[in-house]
């Protein structure tokens, strides 16, 4: 109701105007539909109005009228924006988006011409209108005959009546079907949270991912054919601004060309006449360079699901084709071999921790929390020091904890979003089985991207690991897994951790896409940097949900970035241009980018922290 009839979905930041002449276009074509009613009816009652003599039907009478400015209005300044202006985002179907303006102003036309002769043939059906005794005043002033006026009367009842039904016979070829498919899609969208993939069934499936046309899902094919066509998705993608092969809308628009191109062997079910979806359909540059940020899913007016496209072609490729860049190759190996992606002993895993004497899990009866590192906290040197000062802050806290040492295995977030689902799950099952040996109750983690799977991915695999019993599923799926800023907020709040008072620093912070527009955690670290930097932050120019990506996410962190600009430049561009000296993260692939990215750009000055080494530094 509030997406669709509110038309809430239209008004997003810089399209304002353009949100406010869509709204304009929307009612009125609702009420020129409602109209259409009551005029064709009119051809064979005579004397029939529609909603009679009420007041509702003077209101409405009233409402046709303005309804004639706004959608012409609306229609203007499309069309000077299209053809005019010509934004990157408009550059589809011209021809069609003419064709429409055209049916829109020939339906308002003849209405207006039926509604002039039909005020000064009938007068008393002039209600409220107001453009209608207007026009009909002219009319009276030229000079025409009663019968002129009758003829001209029912000429305009057929010119409005093929212009109108001429109009809904064009739409389901066009982008107008929208219009139908959008609303639909809308009210059908998926409740899961936006980051999260569904599992494969490797066991029983014969085509993994997606290879051909009848591999995607009847919503997929609906989002096909709710896309509006408005560009909103590549605007906000990160690939696209840096100038990648990558656009969100492309994807979408090319899978609806591939569909009707389709439609007799999809029909027919004749899966061997149908061509592979890479490279007919989505070329490699563009499922190859999505970070998965999910900003084109928020932006889209319709809600129409790009990543599980993007991904499931991945997977195709890896596991059907053996086919994705070179640079993974390196990836797939140390994760299949040390089970994280630098290929470094099982025995390193645990060696951050030792000068803190952190303990293993089993070593810890009365842990409250299990500490799940991640790769990044294990062997990356950022990393380190974030899952270092988190340990600071657990026990000053008091915070009984431990960790799954060197028994921990990568959480396979990065090949699961790079299209290898089998390693995925071989990685997931090992660390499911490691929490029922050791009663696992709550996680907490430092990375977004760890923080997403475990929380969301996992429990859906469940069904598809061997030998668990429906109990011990039960208490699989009740574990709690939270992010190590929801965590600390809540020490904060319950007096657990005490902080220095001091004079507001200035900073800035960057939202991680997979804790901020993913899982909607943008409120918890702004209050968790109030608290121990005593002041708002410097907000950058995209923030909240609407917070640029880094760039490394959807496994491109491991990956050469060659092509168009370096995402994570482009992101501390606005870093910079806060003019903060201190830029504050909540995930380390996200620090990682931020300190590349300045250092890239001469400014090592601008320091670059995760929340919990800020917090570490504030524990009185």
């Amino acid at each position: 109701m509030v997406k669709v009839l509110c038309q809430r979905c239209t008004f997003r930041g810089e399209r304002f105007f353009t949100g406010l002449m869509h709204v304009g276009i929307f009612y009125g074509a609702l009420t020129f539909d409602t109209m259409t009613v009551g005029h064709t009816i009119e051809g064979f009652l005579d004397g029939f109005l529609l909603f009679g003599r009420s007041g509702l039907g003077l209101v409405f009478s009233f409402a046709i009228d303005v309804a004639a400015f706004t959608v012409m209005a609306g229609v203007v300044f499309l069309a000077f924006r299209r053809f005019v202006i010509r934004p990157k985002s408009y550059t589809t179907t011209p021809g069609d988006s003419a064709i429409i303006y055209l049916l829109i102003t020939l339906a308002t036309a003849t209405y207006l011409y039926f509604e002039a002769f039909a005020v000064a043939h009938h007068p008393e059906t002039a209600r409220w209108s107001f453009l209608g005794p207007w026009l009909a005043g002219l009319i009276g002033r030229s000079g025409l005959s009663p019968e002129a006026v009758a003829a001209h009367f029912k000429i305009a009842w057929w010119a409005h009546v093929v212009a109108v039904y001429g109009f809904i016979a064009y739409v389901p070829h066009s982008k107008y079907l929208h219009m139908f498919a959008g609303p639909f899609n809308v009210f059908l969208r998926r409740s899961t949270p936006s980051g999260e993939l569904a599992p494969l069934d490797l066991e029983k499936s014969e085509v993994f991912g997606l290879e051909k046309l009848p591999d995607f899902t009847w919503k997929d094919n609906l989002d096909a054919f709710a896309c509006m066509e408005c560009g909103r998705c590549q605007d906000a993608c990160p690939a696209f601004a840096s100038d990648k092969p990558l656009s969100p809308k492309m994807i979408v628009f090319n899978m609806e060309k591939a569909l009707l191109a389709g439609d007799k062997a999809l029909v027919a079910k004749k899966r061997d006449d149908l061509a592979e979806l890479v490279p007919a359909t989505f070329t490699e540059g563009e499922i190859w360079t999505c970070t998965t940020c999910g900003a084109c899913q928020k932006e889209c007016p319709v809600e129409i699901e790009h990543i599980r496209k993007i991904v499931g072609a991945r997977r195709s490729q890896v596991l059907m084709q053996s086919k994705f860049p070179q640079e993974l190759n390196a990836f797939f190996r140390n994760v299949e071999t040390n089970s994280n992606p630098w290929g470094l002993g099982f025995s390193k895993r645990a060696e951050w921790g030792e000068p803190l004497e952190v303990r293993h899990i089993k070593d810890v009866p009365e842990a409250e929390v299990l500490f799940w590192v991640g790769c990044m906290g294990a062997y990356d040197d950022g990393g380190k020091g974030i899952a270092s000062s988190f340990v600071k802050v657990l026990r000053a806290a008091g915070v009984e904890f431990g960790t799954l040492g060197t028994e921990e295995k990568c959480c396979g977030d990065s090949a699961r979003r790079l299209g290898n689902e089998y390693l995925f799950q071989s990685l997931a099952q090992e660390n499911i089985a490691l929490f029922k040996q050791y009663g696992v109750g709550k996680i907490v983690t430092v990375c977004p991207h760890g923080y997403n799977t475990l929380k969301h991915e996992y429990p859906k695999l469940l069904d598809f690991v061997p030998d668990l019993t429906e109990e011990d599923k039960a208490k699989l799926r009740s574990i709690e897994v939270v992010s190590h800023v929801e965590l600390i907020r809540e020490l904060i709040d319950k007096k657990r951790i005490a902080l220095k008072a001091g004079a507001a620093e200035s900073y800035t912070f960057h939202d991680p896409c997979y804790l901020g527009r993913h899982n909607g955690l943008t409120r918890e670290p702004r209050q968790v940097l109030r608290a121990a930097l005593a002041g708002k932050p410097k907000e950058l120019a995209r923030h909240g949900d609407d917070s640029f990506c880094c760039g490394a996410g959807g496994g491109l962190m491991w990956t050469e970035e060659s092509l168009g600009t370096r995402i994570n430049h482009l992101r501390t561009d606005e870093v910079i241009a806060s003019g903060a000296p201190l830029a504050a993260a909540a995930c380390p692939f996200c620090l990682t980018m931020l300190r590349d990215g300045l250092k890239d750009k001469g400014r090592e000055d601008i320091a670059v922290q995760d929340i919990a080494q800020i917090v570490a530094g504030k524990l009185v």
